[in-house]
């Protein structure tokens, strides 16, 4: 079985569904089933297809089908589906088997041969790679049904054809990552603030993740259990791995502040070990008890896969999670970000995106800073963190907010540029991006969809990767990329608005 070190992808398994009938004859039967299992040997020498995809006997009758759907729901290891029609499979026979899917859903339209065979081309041959047409059969009964599924088009050897099944394959991934996933929450909401906020119950019917609250007492009694020796050890792994500023090293004199930072760090991990939680939020205004707020404490789990947002905003966190799995193994990384400050120059007007402290180190340009410096807000200590800059580069921004009758998936492209200047008193680790298509109508644009100023910024993922993962949530998408205009975006919400009523 395939493997990706650290993240969940390596367990996963996509299941290859052909169908056909049993008008053909065993000959021809066989001829779809060698053929079959030719192209799964292919998808999985495939470097770009990160599961294992498994062969399944190719189904040709309304019970076969019944039964490998039913089979799939059960499977915890299956997380998606890809059809085939490699002949003619009659779409009634698909009916029962479609409604009871829960699996996500791939049709690849393809047929084994590339190229027409030009001298020998006979009705043997026609009546064998039938795909053109069993595949539109198999296509009406989906569309019929209303159900939504990823349609790539191609021949399975082609460069373009992995590249999307892979896409979609990790998407898969994520989805099943979150069936039965939980978040913990430690501390409420931030005060008064909505768009952090949300429907906990909705999300758990329609995503399949629970997000539950502890006080942060629970949390402080775990920290507080946390050995000397413990702490000792995670300190040598801060030095050897990060820049330690000058006061936190050995005979630093904010060297305990580096001690309740690594103490709060092992707390946090074993609680979120001990619960099977998937990630956490928590807010400056629940502390009582900490010494300082979890800085590099977040950013380390992050780095480890957790989803992480910060003021209690847990769909951020969840997401942050989902888009941890999608990208595993890719280089680059995933993090929790908000829009915090802008560079209005005419000439260049740039985003600055940051957080009081939490940004995830898969994400650094070189090797980061580990520093210690007052936070202005929130009472406490002051808090550990990373320091680094972000690289430049293709990246987006991707937001879940709760429309009140409806979840809506907002992603803005953008491309990140290298800082023009140092940014010496900047305690926080920071990036610099130019959104898509342009900064006045990428930001009117974000506004007018209701985006959220927090996000998950991601440096390996693209748009279509998310969109996958809306449509497999059933939930609304929306996308502001190179090609967005104001005037056409308008329309297409006010579509959404009629669609989702």
């Amino acid at each position: 079985m395939k493997q990706v070190t650290n993240t969940p992808l390596g367990e996963g398994v996509l299941w290859f569904v052909t169908g056909s009938q049993h008008l053909y004859g065993d000959e021809t039967l066989k001829q779809v089933a060698d053929h079959s299992q030719v192209i799964v040997k292919a998808l999985n020498a495939a470097a770009q297809i990160p599961v294992q995809v498994l062969f399944k006997p190719t189904v040709k009758s309304t019970e076969e089908i019944y039964t490998v759907c039913q089979e799939a729901n059960s499977d915890k290891n299956c997380i998606g589906i890809i059809t085939w029609m490699h002949t003619f499979s009659p779409a009634k026979m698909w009916i029962n088997g479609l409604k009871i899917l829960q699996k996500p859903l791939l049709h690849l339209h393809t047929q084994f041969n590339r190229d027409i065979p030009w001298g020998d081309i006979d009705m043997d041959f026609m009546n064998l790679n039938q795909s053109a047409h069993g595949d539109r059969e198999f296509g009406f009964m989906v569309t019929r049904m209303r159900r939504n599924r990823k349609i790539v088009v191609g021949h399975w050897q082609d460069e373009e054809t992995l590249q999307s099944i892979g896409g979609w394959a990790r998407v898969a991934a994520a989805w099943q990552d979150w069936q039965g996933a939980k978040f913990v929450r430690f501390g409420d909401n931030m005060r008064y603030v909505a768009v952090t906020d949300g429907d906990k119950v909705e999300a758990e019917y329609k995503f399949g993740f629970s997000v539950n609250t502890h006080g942060i007492g629970d949390l402080v009694k775990v920290i507080n259990a946390t050995t000397d020796e413990a702490v000792d050890k995670l300190i040598q792994e801060y030095e050897d791995t990060y820049k330690l500023a000058t006061t936190l090293t050995k005979d630093g004199a904010q060297r305990q502040s580096l001690k309740d930072a690594a103490r709060i760090e092992l707390g946090l991990k074993a609680f979120l070990q001990d619960g099977n939680y998937k990630g956490f939020s928590d807010t400056f205004e629940d502390l009582h008890g900490m010494s300082q707020l979890p800085g590099i404490a977040a950013q380390r789990m992050m780095a480890a896969g957790y989803g992480f947002a910060g003021e209690g905003d847990w769909k951020t966190a969840a997401l942050v999670r989902a888009m941890k799995v999608m990208g595993a193994g890719l280089k680059g990384g995933n993090s929790f970000m908000e829009d915090y400050t802008y560079h209005l120059d005419p000439a260049n007007p740039l985003v600055l995106g940051s957080h009081m402290l939490e940004i995830c180190e898969s994400i650094a340009d070189g090797k980061p800073s580990c520093e210690i410096h007052p936070l202005g807000i929130g009472g406490k200590a002051d808090p550990v963190r990373l320091v680094f800059n972000v690289a430049a580069g293709d990246a987006l921004n991707a937001s879940l907010v709760d429309m009140g009758n409806r979840f809506r998936l907002l992603v803005n492209t953008v491309e990140a540029v290298a800082p023009e200047h140092d940014l010496p008193k900047l305690p926080v680790a920071r990036v610099l991006w130019k959104p898509h298509p342009d900064f006045k109508t990428g930001l009117a644009a974000w506004i007018l969809a209701g985006g959220a100023h927090h996000t998950c910024y991601s440096q390996n993922l693209t748009a279509e990767n998310l969109e996958d993962f809306a449509d497999m949530a059933n939930i609304e998408f929306v996308v502001i990329d190179k090609k967005t205009n104001l005037y056409e975006l308008k329309k297409d919400l006010r579509l959404g608005e009629v669609y989702y009523r």
